[in-house]
């Protein structure tokens, strides 16, 4: 087959900018070669921002990017980038906040129109062909700008250095202020406002998972004792994985859901979403003691491990909502498909249960879910026992499954991105530590050694952004280090090995040297090594993934407790006074920053495992110390193996070894020390409350 046109992405690596690589338009990659051509050519730049999985990226490109008279106008007067948003946050932070304050919304594909400078001076998303759906039309608008290019060109650079230099003097807010107990209060009273009481999550359709409000939940039911908001917490975590937002055949969650009972997803499975989501509901069993939520979190881990795992150890980044051009075609079932798989007793009885229907529940279609399914109810009503139902379901989704497999899938992303792979990491490691699956922290370990073996630049220090066929690319960003930072001490606190505390001290440095602003406070972005673009950000708000400055905040203060550095805690403090003004306004926005404040406003406390490994009453205190929901408590087991480095790292740990060779467990709260413990009995009359059933 003959391909009729290649333009300057046939090179790249990004699996979004390849998908491009043979449209019509002469697209060029981000970079200085780009302004170059404009200036030279006295054209303003079209830039197209968007990531591979993204469905209405891939309606655009289908409506115009494929089309002929779209290329010749954008190739004959304007020079045109693509910019992948998950290679490049950077570039896509500054032009999203454009997009926001020109036009009041954001999302992808972003579309701006920028001089040779960089400087914007139209901004939008997803713009059909011609105009339809209340959005102009691309060939309308590129007309227009061409028209004002040529005759207006004042006016639209006037345009441009105004909107440059609203971005450069709309830093985050920095005047020192107070974040208190009072800030943590408003944020749960907020989310109380906005939560859904008949199917969980917060706010209207669509709805986002955003586990990071439930992560904040948890910690306020522990730290007060507030029951609504464990409800919260355990209604939407309950409710989402009843829904079609979650795959009951090959498991993970898509990424968010369309309408108001987590019924029709946008069908793409992003990793960070699973990651976060893994998190939740492992600290959820812990809260509950609830075992639906470890079976999620197993599930979860199980997809990601099954066909989210690159051959090295690392983790891809996501899957498409489309195949065969079609959004969630690969998910969706017929009734008669039910059937011919299962037989008709087995299919009717899936079919009941699962909500499939000859009209179907989605476009004709049944997506799979049990929103609406109570088993002990249903199998009280057919005579059955709550196992043998739950038996033959899982006969019927086995099979399912298989039949599935048979169907074109859906396109992977398998790019590695650091910081995702930094809270998949962190997950695995959580989940290994409360379920007492060893394997997951050997996962998250393989991780770890993938990402400093091959994201790392030739000086094998700087981290690299992006992984894909050999090629290791892009500096990394504040969100690599902060959240690889998250995953380093995740696996420290579930293996104990010295080796991962010691790269996480490391990391922290070089996170302080490469993004600290020494003058305010903060972290950029960006490093101060990298490329210089219209300005250096400083993220904050926790929207789907949390911001860099956010995990850094309580990953900084976890370590400070961890080696009694005050330079770590100092530098949380530092946060959260110069982002102060900032939360102050809405603190719901920024719930994983107010994980942080949560562990610094409570009091510190300390457990410390001494004795060897195959010791009964050592390996039960471990694992009832992991399985215990106490979030703002340091554990460290003083391993033989690894006791000298532990007690150089970790001072808490210093002298607390075995006494009298038997298992031994001490704990310390609020800097007054127990006497020291050697039964699991006595252990777990000393420790805190565990869950709802205490």
């Amino acid at each position: 087959m003959t391909v009729k046109h290649v333009n300057h992405l046939a090179n790249e690596k990004s699996p979004y900018l390849l998908q491009h690589a043979h449209n019509p338009i002469d697209w060029y990659p981000w970079g200085e070669a780009v302004f170059a051509k404009a200036k030279e050519e006295d054209k303003p730049v079209f830039f197209s921002c968007g990531y591979s999985t993204c469905h209405w990226c891939h309606v655009m490109e289908r409506e115009s990017f494929e089309d002929e008279t779209v290329a010749a106008l954008l190739n004959n007067y304007f020079v045109a980038v693509k910019v992948d948003r998950e290679e490049r946050p950077d570039v896509d932070h500054i032009y999203m906040a454009v997009c926001q304050a020109v036009t009041g919304q954001g999302g992808w594909p972003l579309t701006i129109v920028m001089t040779p400078d960089k400087k914007p001076f139209f901004a939008g998303t997803y713009l059909p062909k011609h105009a339809m759906y209340g959005r102009p039309g691309l060939l309308e608008v590129l007309s227009m700008l061409k028209e004002q290019w040529d005759q207006n060109r004042d006016k639209i650079e006037e345009i441009g250095e105004k909107l440059a230099q609203s971005l450069r003097h709309r830093p985050v807010q920095v005047e020192p202020g107070q974040l208190s107990v009072e800030t943590l209060e408003q944020a749960v009273a907020q989310l109380l406002s906005d939560f859904d009481p008949n199917y969980g999550g917060f706010g209207p359709a669509p709805k986002f998972p955003t586990p990071h409000n439930l992560l904040f939940l948890m910690r306020h039911w522990r730290r007060t004792g507030d029951k609504k908001a464990i409800a919260m917490v355990v209604k939407t975590l309950d409710a989402m994985s009843r829904g079609g937002i979650y795959d009951h055949l090959g498991y993970g969650f898509a990424r968010y859901s369309t309408d108001n009972r987590w019924l029709a997803p946008h069908f793409e499975k992003m990793l960070y979403d699973n990651a976060l989501l893994c998190y939740a509901y492992v600290e959820a069993y812990q809260c509950t003691g609830d075992p639906d939520f470890a079976r999620i979190a197993e599930e979860i881990i199980a997809y990601v491990m099954r066909d989210m795992t690159n051959p090295g150890g690392a983790f891809y980044s996501a899957e498409d909502a489309d195949s065969e051009g079609v959004e969630g075609k690969f998910y969706v079932w017929k009734l008669a498909e039910i059937t011919a798989v299962l037989g008709p007793e087995l299919g009717q009885l899936f079919a009941d249960v699962y909500d499939v229907t000859a009209d179907g529940n989605f476009e004709g279609e049944n997506i799979l879910n049990l929103i609406e399914q109570d088993l002990y109810d249903y199998a009280a009503r057919h005579s059955l026992d709550i196992s043998e139902l739950d038996a033959k379901l899982a006969v019927a989704r086995v099979k399912l499954y298989q039949a599935r497999e048979q169907r074109v899938h859906p396109f992977k992303d398998d790019k590695i991105l650091t910081a995702w792979n930094g809270l998949m990491i962190a997950a695995l490691a959580k989940a290994g530590r409360v379920l007492q699956r060893e394997e997951y922290a050997k996962v998250a370990e393989r991780a770890i050694d993938f990402i400093f073996a091959k994201l790392t630049a030739e000086d094998g220090k700087r981290l690299l952004a992006r992984y894909r066929e050999g090629n290791a690319a892009y500096l990394g960003y504040v969100d690599d280090y902060a959240f690889m930072l998250w995953g380093l001490l995740e696996v420290y606190e579930t293996t104990f090995n010295p080796k991962y505390l010691r790269q996480a001290i490391a990391l922290s440095a070089d996170l302080k040297e490469l993004f600290w602003d020494q003058e305010n406070g903060g972290f950029y972005f960006t490093g101060n090594d990298g490329e210089e673009l219209l300005m250096r950000q400083k993220e904050i708000y926790d929207g789907a993934m949390p911001a860099g400055n956010s995990v850094a905040a309580l990953a900084l203060l976890r370590l400070g407790r961890l080696t009694e550095n005050a330079e770590y805690i100092s530098m949380a403090e530092k946060l959260f006074s110069c982002f102060s003004s900032e939360i102050s306004r809405y603190p719901r926005a920024y719930t994983y920053f107010l994980l942080a404040l949560d562990y610094y406003l409570t009091p510190p406390s300390h457990i410390v495992i001494a004795g060897e490994k195959a010791d009964p009453n050592v390996q039960a205190m471990l694992a009832l110390a992991g399985q215990s929901f106490m979030p703002a408590t340091t554990v460290v087991y003083n391993d033989p193996d690894y006791q000298a480095d532990n007690w150089e790292l970790v001072p808490v740990a210093a002298g607390q070894g075995a006494v009298n060779g038997q298992a031994t467990g001490y704990i310390c709260e609020n800097f007054a020390c127990r006497k020291p413990v050697h039964t699991v009995e006595e252990f777990k009359q000393v420790l805190p409350r565990q869950n709802l059933e205490e």
